[in-house]
């Protein structure tokens, strides 16, 4: 049975959906946390805030392809994931604060593709730095 778990195709397949998983788990909180409905916007065509949620995507996608990198088991790699979603969700509200001539939420949500341009580059920039601290 050990020969089994230990199988590339089979590892691979345990790291993807666990990373689903803890994806979708990570975009209902930041749904939570977002004054406005991703998907809603999304649907309707908001530019801004399909930028926005991708780039929280490419961002928590990065910080997972580095834990599972430095990880060999699946708790230790969900254990950084966590941790380094954490301080992406950490970033979301400090850039909120550093910009207090406007809110960023309410700028997403009236479809400023330049505020959301912003936030997608902050999310995946900042997985770069989160990824290279995973030990």
């Amino acid at each position: 049975m050990n020969a089994f778990w230990e199988n590339p195709f089979v590892q691979t397949a345990g790291y993807y959906s666990v990373t689903i998983l803890c994806m979708v788990m990570f975009l209902f909180i930041f749904e939570i946390v977002t004054k406005y409905n991703n998907w809603e916007e999304i649907k309707s065509g908001n530019v801004a805030v399909a930028m926005a949620t991708g780039g929280k995507i490419f961002g928590i996608a990065n910080i997972f392809r580095h834990s599972i990198l430095h990880h060999d088991t699946l708790f230790v790699m969900i254990g950084w994931g966590v941790y380094g979603f954490s301080l992406l969700l950490a970033g979301y509200f400090i850039f909120e604060f550093l910009t207090p001539k406007f809110k960023i939420d309410d700028e997403i949500q009236k479809d400023n593709r330049a505020v959301g341009f912003i936030s997608m580059v902050i999310s995946i920039g900042l997985s770069y730095v989160i990824g290279a601290g995973i030990p």
